[in-house]
């Protein structure tokens, strides 16, 4: 096993200075994804096929940061890492309440978050001037925009 990882870690920083080129995590992390595709059907036809899975599950589950689609066995993106996501494409270009921001989670992420989950992280995003955090005149809660 020690081997195999060895292996990888090598073939990783070979692949390192290539994918850190992209400015997108999003296309980072498909570019690694596609590679590691490529680097278990290799194995496939050396091994069974099962086997070939749970390698691949413990290779992309031990590299940070990698792994975010939902497969069995491996944890969902935490409620940071999905609003940072958010963050970086255009979902916060028009006002977001709490409530719509956990919605979206839950339909594009399959992530159930809870408003309170969301609501210090937000506050952090809008401290670091990341977003905007601005009352709103029909609820009068806090709804949040891109800067």
């Amino acid at each position: 096993m020690s081997k195999q990882i060895e292996k990888l870690k090598k073939q990783l920083t070979e692949i390192a200075e290539v994918v850190n080129s992209f400015q997108s995590e999003a296309v980072q992390v498909r570019v690694v994804d596609r590679l590691l595709d490529e680097i278990i059907e290799a194995e496939r036809t050396e091994t069974d096929g099962q086997d070939a899975y749970i390698k691949r599950d413990r290779m992309v589950s031990g590299i940070e940061g990698y792994g975010q689609r939902a497969v069995p066995g491996r944890k969902k993106p935490g409620a940071t890492k999905v609003l940072n996501q958010l963050l970086s494409s255009d979902f916060f270009k028009q006002p977001q309440s709490i409530s719509s921001i956990a919605e979206y989670c839950k339909e594009q992420f399959d992530s159930d978050f809870k408003t309170s989950e969301l609501s210090g992280i937000l506050l952090k995003l809008a401290k670091e001037n990341k977003l905007k955090r601005e009352r709103s005149n029909e609820n009068n809660r806090f709804e949040y925009v891109a800067i």
